[in-house]
């Protein structure tokens, strides 16, 4: 795979699955943006190891969420790079909480990050990738928006619409070269699962089939895979990283 003189815009790119993407991608050549909400110290780091590799990489602090706040994303990019190639749409929450006891502002929040943060950032980029003729979009879903979870209607139904999302894009932008995919992880090993409860992190050891929980780098292949050329051929797709997790 090789990714040099391609530029690849990564939200949520600071922690977990999101930095291993960014790192995956500036490793087989890619200049970098990172979006974010967290502050620019929180960046830093990322930001440093990707210029000392010797590729080039930004960083936006940018609520996905904010459908005119993409836009000038986007411009940002463009204008200080040249070129946008590759979109990967990693930035997502959870408000977790059984439906009877879920807050309108749970529902919103998850819906507003984890899909319309999809939509904002795809309709923002998509007059670039065609004009070019030349993209390639990876939405970052869940197991949980094909099965559903318990304690996550929210969550679920975010990570189910961004499948459709996906799906109806990748036949909007097929004739323009636009290639669309979704990648379902199952429970990686981040910061934020480290966080949830040692009960929920138990039970779903026991559903993965390989026995230990994924990794964000194993993640990070898939993508990477995703937006080369070795992937060409492949759009609409919905691929599990899980370990057997669903099955």
């Amino acid at each position: 795979m090789n990714f040099v003189g391609k530029t690849a815009i990564v939200t949520g790119g600071c922690t977990g699955i999101g930095k291993a993407i960014a790192f995956k991608l500036a490793h087989y050549g890619a200049d970098v943006a990172i979006i974010d909400v967290k502050s620019l110290n929180e960046s830093e780091d990322i930001i440093r190891q990707i210029n000392n590799s010797g590729r080039r990489a930004m960083y936006v602090h940018s609520d996905v969420a904010d459908f005119m706040a993409a836009e000038q994303t986007i411009i940002k990019v463009f204008e200080y790079f040249g070129c946008i190639d590759i979109l990967v749409n990693n930035a997502g929450i959870n408000r977790d909480g059984v439906i009877w006891k879920m807050t309108e502002e749970q529902w919103d929040s998850v819906i507003d990050v984890d899909l319309k943060g999809c939509f904002n950032f795809i309709r923002a980029v998509s007059p670039y990738f065609k004009e070019q003729k030349y993209g390639k979009i990876v939405n970052i879903t869940s197991i949980n928006g094909i099965r559903g979870k318990f304690g996550q209607s929210n969550y679920s139904a975010a990570k189910a619409g961004v499948i459709g999302l996906t799906k109806a894009v990748a036949k909007e932008l097929g004739r323009y070269s636009v290639n669309v995919n979704a990648v379902a992880p199952g429970l990686i090993e981040t910061e934020m699962m480290k966080k949830t409860p040692g009960i929920v992190q138990d039970n779903a050891l026991k559903e993965i089939v390989l026995n230990r929980f994924g990794q964000a780098e194993d993640v990070a292949n898939l993508v990477a895979f995703l937006c080369s050329d070795l992937a060409k051929h492949i759009t609409g797709e919905v691929i599990k990283v899980d370990g057997g997790q669903y099955i």
